[in-house]
């Protein structure tokens, strides 16, 4: 299985990952989406920010998850786990409103991350608002050299 997670261009969490100091890729959630239970360790990651191509990839080193969630719970978690996320200290306040009310958490500890050539890829059939794409293989969405073209 391959992963394609979709990220915010403005927090900048892509830059971060390439040059190893974002370690871990977390994913928050009020109800279980994929990749929940569909992601292990040595499957392939490839990023993209929002509205551009993929441009970087890692491998999956492990992954934990953390249900249950309570307001309580979120915090030690980005306390524990926000500075290997790419959090900074003074960004934490502002991810715990954002992630007080989860229910679930899963975190992917990334390695061998490195930047690649850019591929776009067609997201048809998962959704406009899906953040993570679960494929057999990243070929089977990547969009044809002439389906490209015709774009440019």
């Amino acid at each position: 299985m391959e992963h394609v997670a979709i990220m915010r261009p403005d927090w900048g969490f892509i830059a971060k990952i390439v040059t190893g100091q974002k370690r871990i890729e977390s994913r928050w959630y009020k109800r279980k989406y994929p990749p929940w239970e569909r992601i292990q360790a040595g499957e392939r990651i490839y990023f993209k920010n929002a509205g551009e191509p993929v441009t970087a990839q890692a491998e999956i080193e492990k992954v934990l998850y953390f249900s249950d969630l309570t307001p309580q719970s979120v915090q030690k978690i980005l306390s524990t786990y926000g500075e290997e996320d790419g959090i900074t200290a003074d960004q934490l306040p502002a991810f715990y409103e954002r992630f007080k009310d989860k229910h679930y958490c899963m975190l992917v500890y990334l390695k061998n991350a490195q930047r690649i050539q850019p591929f776009e890829i067609d997201k048809r059939g998962f959704g406009s608002q899906s953040a993570w794409l679960c494929v057999e293989s990243t070929a089977n969405i990547m969009k044809s050299k002439q389906l490209l073209d015709s774009n440019t």
